[in-house]
């Protein structure tokens, strides 16, 4: 059974029971494109490209855009303030250390909400805090309760919760929760987590707090999307994600990965994801940074077909090799020619390029085109032609 977005939607009755299970039911997305995605090694992007992207994730519904740490400059304050002012239906959110300071300045931005973070492993209460577990918590009530007085919502995050003893970030989001935060975060800041631990964590701080729980997980491990996924089917309700996966060292979970895998897995539909090439592709041009051709969703083989047996396939139903339609995300599909290019594959190529050759000339032009394939050189559609004519 195919649904109305090409996608295949067939499961056995156990299967579909346990799928019901431990969908996601409550969630919202944040991206973090233009704060954690900015603090990409070598990535700055201008004003104009900022509102651009806002602009378009906004259109895609994300509900919450994290639009930037502004007390890191004038210039950073004055763009997370301009962006909280552009009417967006989405939900504007700031970074703020634990200092008074940070929460004056967001303030000042006028965002929705600000994100409140310590970190609470022992590892940089040692070596970057060079606090006690006590006195660094007890800074960080401070500053939510402040931030909270002036009237915010905040949002406590926990940096590098995946690292912290379990009993402990229980009761720091216990403790932030009884001083009013209105979320408590867990960051996966170095990527540690898999599927298995991040259910169990999540579901975990679940029994302890009533407040909304969010994830934000780093690829370190290449599982970040996984692990945000996980967390969602354990009941995390915020999802932070990047466009194209950037961020950090290795970067965020990617939001066109995950919007995907909600909409493919789960059936929820309510994102705009015709969208994401074009995002994908804004994104990529603001930060300089290639998208790999084989990353998922958005890389140039996502779509893209050269196997014999597979083209002859997909020429006669995509869905034979294509799990949802390009189209669904504003891709292309791209039939190949190369070396394990068929006939049967050609011969639909040329045919949709207008060519009606006989069996001979095809056999001749696919012997051709494997060895132009074979010498590493790219066999487009204007070098087809050229072996074409050389035919006749």
């Amino acid at each position: 059974m195919v649904n109305k977005s090409g996608i295949m939607t067939r499961y056995s009755k156990n299967a579909l029971m346990q799928f019901i299970k431990s969908k996601p039911k409550n969630i919202e997305i944040c991206d973090v494109t233009l704060r954690d995605g900015e603090q990409t090694p070598g990535v700055a992007f201008t004003r104009e490209e900022k509102i651009a992207i806002a602009e378009k994730l906004d259109s895609i519904g994300v509900e919450v855009i994290e639009a930037g740490f502004p007390v890191v400059s004038d210039a950073e304050e004055a763009m997370v303030r301009e962006i909280a002012h552009l009417g967006l239906d989405a939900r504007v959110c700031c970074l703020a250390r634990s200092v008074a300071k940070d929460v004056d300045v967001a303030l000042r931005c006028d965002v929705d909400f600000v994100s409140i973070f310590i970190a609470t492993s022992d590892l940089h209460l040692k070596y970057k805090y060079h606090k006690t577990f006590a006195e660094a918590t007890s800074c960080a009530l401070d500053v939510l309760d402040y931030a909270k007085d002036h009237g915010l919502t905040v949002r406590f995050a926990a940096e590098d919760a995946t690292r912290t003893d379990i009993n402990v970030l229980k009761s720091i989001f216990k403790s932030a929760e009884e001083h009013g935060a209105d979320y408590v975060s867990i960051a996966d800041t170095v990527g540690i987590l898999n599927p298995s631990t991040a259910f169990y964590l999540v579901s975990e701080i679940k029994k302890t707090v009533k407040t909304k729980v969010c994830i934000h997980c780093h690829n370190d491990l290449g599982m970040a999307v996984a692990n945000t996924i996980s967390g969602a089917e354990a009941g995390a309700f915020q999802l932070h994600t990047t466009v194209n996966g950037i961020g950090e060292r290795c970067g965020n979970a990617s939001l066109e990965e995950l919007l995907v895998n909600l909409r493919v897995q789960y059936g929820i539909e309510r994102y705009d994801v015709s969208k994401l090439m074009e995002l994908s592709k804004l994104v990529e041009q603001c930060s300089g940074l290639a998208i790999p051709r084989t990353k998922p969703i958005v890389g140039s083989n996502a779509f893209a077909h050269e196997s014999g047996i597979h083209v002859a396939a997909v020429l006669e139903e995509p869905m034979t090799y294509e799990l949802f339609a390009p189209e669904m995300v504003g891709a292309k599909r791209e039939i190949i020619i190369g070396k394990h290019t068929g006939t049967k594959a050609l011969k639909g190529v040329i045919e949709k390029m207008g060519y009606n050759l006989t069996h001979e000339q095809m056999c001749t032009l696919l012997d051709k085109v494997k060895k132009c394939s074979e010498a590493k050189k790219k066999v487009s559609c204007g070098r087809l032609e050229e072996f074409i004519r050389e035919l006749e």
